[in-house]
């Protein structure tokens, strides 16, 4: 059932910025989405989903890529929260294969806070390589970090989700896999359907097509490349084909709209539970707005500081792709290309942005993410 379009100044006013971002060329297809407490204030959307003119409706659906590694942590901080797991503990107490290649001390929060040094993937891995779960975990579990763990940052672009949804799995006391886990742990009781680790082929017809002509793509001799191969780069192609789409890719395979990426950041904004149903504790969520320690200049990221909190999920900051919640406390995760989910535990506030037009923006200015917020803490009086 259609929830009814929210009749409040936030959303008229989001409406009409992303119209306005269409008409300009600024943006192709988009959705916005957010709540306030428990309330959704905004639910707009606009422009096309594809080359033929289909409009973007409320349930179109978007590649978010990295805004997954949020559910994925989450996740983690479930089975945390159930005393199945110790932040601290070494992965390879619920996983003893991962001791090998001199990982046997290296620990669930050294990957939740992207200081593993296990960030690696095969420089010749293919396509369907990347969407078998238990070839992927069983290679990982038998590589050496590229670092000292816990010495210095190195963004898991995309080990990260392998690493902690093969942990998930060890711990769920049923050995479901993740996808399902998350599906029934997080998404469903949330009433968050529409966020896929694993696209049914059914719902294929509903994602939006992807612009990537906007966006710079990193070559090849970088780290970035070490951890992400060209071949399985996150980019259309190979992001559009069926198979990716239906594997469960949980660093950066995510779909969704904006309806259901918002509540999952909601149920951060507001200490852990969303409309009667509580998934974390308030104090353990207070803590994911905690800095990890300053390591100085991500390499993946050539040399950008990387904001991670505590809890795995991106900080808010004064520039692009963290901007839009003006709030450094803020718990936040960017994708790939534009999209993002934030919760701003000050104001209760949380904002899903999905889009199609992949971009890089520089400046807040640039940035759609950040018009977006802007109106909304002008519509509620809190800029």
């Amino acid at each position: 059932m259609t929830p009814p379009t929210p009749d409040h100044p936030a959303n008229r006013a989001v409406q009409s910025l992303l119209d306005r971002l269409v008409a300009e060329g600024r943006e192709i297809g988009v959705q916005v989405a957010a709540y306030l407490g428990d309330e959704l204030l905004v639910d707009c959307w606009s422009g096309h989903c594809d080359r033929n003119g289909a409009p973007v409706t409320a349930d179109t659906l978007f590649n978010v890529f990295s805004v997954s590694k949020a559910l994925t942590a989450t996740a983690v901080h479930i089975q945390a929260e159930n005393g199945r797991l110790d932040y601290d503990a070494p992965i390879a107490r619920y996983w003893p294969e991962f001791a090998a290649a001199g990982k046997k001390r290296l620990t669930v929060a050294q990957v939740l806070t992207h200081c593993s040094g296990l960030m690696q993937l095969p420089a010749d891995i293919t396509v369907e390589q990347m969407c078998d779960w238990n070839w992927m975990v069983d290679w990982l579990a038998a590589q050496p970090p590229l670092f000292e763990p816990g010495t210095q940052s190195g963004y898991q672009s995309m080990s990260f989700g392998w690493i902690l949804g093969e942990l998930v799995r060890r711990t769920d006391i049923r050995r479901r896999p993740f996808g399902s886990f998350v599906r029934e742990e997080i998404l469903l009781p949330l009433g968050a359907p529409d966020f896929w680790l694993g696209l049914p082929p059914a719902q294929a017809y509903r994602v939006a097509v992807l612009d990537d002509s906007a966006v710079q793509v990193a070559p090849d001799g970088t780290l970035y490349r070490v951890t992400c191969p060209m071949q399985v780069d996150l980019m259309p192609e190979p992001f559009a084909r069926p198979v990716v789409q239906q594997a469960c890719i949980p660093a950066v395979g995510g779909i969704s709209n904006a309806r259901s990426q918002a509540k999952l950041f909601a149920m951060l904004a507001n200490g852990g539970k969303f409309q009667g149903t509580r998934l974390l504790s308030t104090d353990r969520v207070a803590g994911f707005s905690t800095p990890r320690p300053d390591f100085g200049p991500d390499p993946v990221f050539f040399g950008m500081q990387v904001p991670i909190g505590l809890g795995g999920y991106w900080l808010g900051g004064d520039n692009p792709p963290v901007s839009a919640p003006r709030n450094p406390r803020a718990i936040c995760h960017p994708g790939m290309g534009g999209s993002l989910g934030w919760a701003d535990p000050d104001r209760r506030l949380a904002v899903a942005f999905c889009h199609n037009r992949m971009f890089d923006a520089y400046t807040p200015d640039q940035d759609s993410r950040t018009l977006v917020g802007d109106a909304i803490r002008a519509a509620l009086g809190l800029s």
